[in-house]
């Protein structure tokens, strides 16, 4: 049986500013993994390297929550296998035309052709930062 591990979660929001004593405000205990993961049987968290998504606040380091259940819509930001490697990009639709945007302007759009080896892996529901 997985352990699961739950912190505290304060009720008021913490403001980036002024610390104020937040103890009191303690409320319910927060498990990661019930916020973050919706289809549990179908998510996986996946380790960022490259900085391609870094305009869309995705860093190397950072930790994404994919679920492979979920159909790409216009616009989300998928793990995608592309010629028998895992990319990180926005997914992009233009009438029939398929893209992959990074966030990034040193990098340039990918158009899906026919030819290409192109699969969804997963759509990105959440980053987890690496601050330190």
């Amino acid at each position: 049986m997985e352990e699961t591990r739950q912190a505290w979660l304060f009720v008021t929001p913490v403001h980036a500013g002024f610390p104020s004593p937040a103890d009191d405000y303690k409320e319910n205990k927060l498990d990661l993994n019930e916020l973050v993961i919706r289809h549990p049987e179908a998510t996986f968290y996946v380790r960022v390297s490259g900085d391609s998504m870094r305009q869309a606040g995705i860093d190397a380091g950072d930790i994404l929550v994919v679920d492979r259940s979920m159909m790409a819509a216009h616009n989300a930001i998928v793990v995608a296998m592309l010629d028998g490697e895992f990319t990180i990009k926005r997914f992009v639709q233009r009438g029939e035309q398929l893209y992959l945007v990074p966030e990034n302007p040193q990098y340039a759009p990918i158009k899906i052709e026919g030819e290409m080896e192109f699969q969804v892996w997963g759509v990105v529901t959440y980053c987890i930062k690496h601050l330190v």
